[in-house]
């Protein structure tokens, strides 16, 4: 894709990942910081595979003069989400539509960070337009533990659904949470959706889905602020 846009002189987006701070010393997150990752772990794949990204990104951009813009992407949901991915969220919401338990790893104190779909979209779109290469973090600084999203889950959805502990996956970060004043700054751009907002739009889309309900369609998915 680089030696594409190399050619047709295009302008190239990097959709990168908070997962390049890997387990963070530094909190909440910058883009100044280097990260800690574990180059061997089960995770590593992911974490490094996405920095390796930004590498050759910057390298193209650098010694070949490809216009690039970089941006790091924070947990994001909304409608349209595979129903069974495997993220928290999707997993979260599924479940509780299912009537299953909600899965929790560990002890359900690690934090991340959620921004509604048309928060990103909205980043991404003045990151392109703009003239800055980055990284840009994009993400909403509201952080949550597993615990209390799965909280806001029940509220949601179901407050009988019962919480189920599972032993922690290995490498899993301890906090995330992005700092955006860059972003605030040279994109002018902060999320406006917060969680309790977001949610129950991704929650009608995933409940048509699951039982076909018409009724729980919205006909907007991109909730006021």
């Amino acid at each position: 894709m680089l030696g594409l846009a190399k050619r047709v002189g295009a302008r190239f987006l990097i959709t990168s990942t908070s997962e390049v701070y890997g387990d963070p010393l530094q909190h909440p997150q910058v883009e100044t910081y280097w990260g800690n990752v574990n180059p061997i772990g089960v995770r590593s794949c992911y974490d490094e595979g996405k920095r390796t990204a930004e590498t050759l990104t910057m390298d193209y951009h650098r010694g070949l003069k490809v216009e690039v813009r970089i941006a790091r992407i924070f947990n994001t949901y909304g409608p349209r989400m595979c129903i069974d991915d495997g993220r928290v969220v999707s997993n979260f919401v599924a479940q509780a539509l299912r009537k299953e338990p909600l899965t929790v790893y560990g002890d359900g104190k690690q934090t991340r960070s959620f921004q509604y779909v048309s928060d990103l979209v909205e980043g991404l779109m003045r990151l392109m337009e703009g003239e800055h290469v980055g990284p840009f973090n994009l993400g909403n600084p509201g952080e949550f533990t597993m615990l209390e999203l799965a909280q806001v889950v029940q509220e949601t959805i179901d407050p009988n659904a019962k919480i189920e502990f599972r032993p922690n996956t290995e490498d899993d970060p301890h906090k995330r949470k992005p700092d955006i004043s860059k972003a605030k700054k040279l994109l002018g751009w902060e999320p406006t959706v917060s969680l309790r907002k977001g949610l129950p739009h991704m929650v009608s889309d995933f409940r048509h889905r699951i039982f076909g309900d018409e009724k729980g369609v919205q006909g907007s998915n991109r909730p006021s602020a």
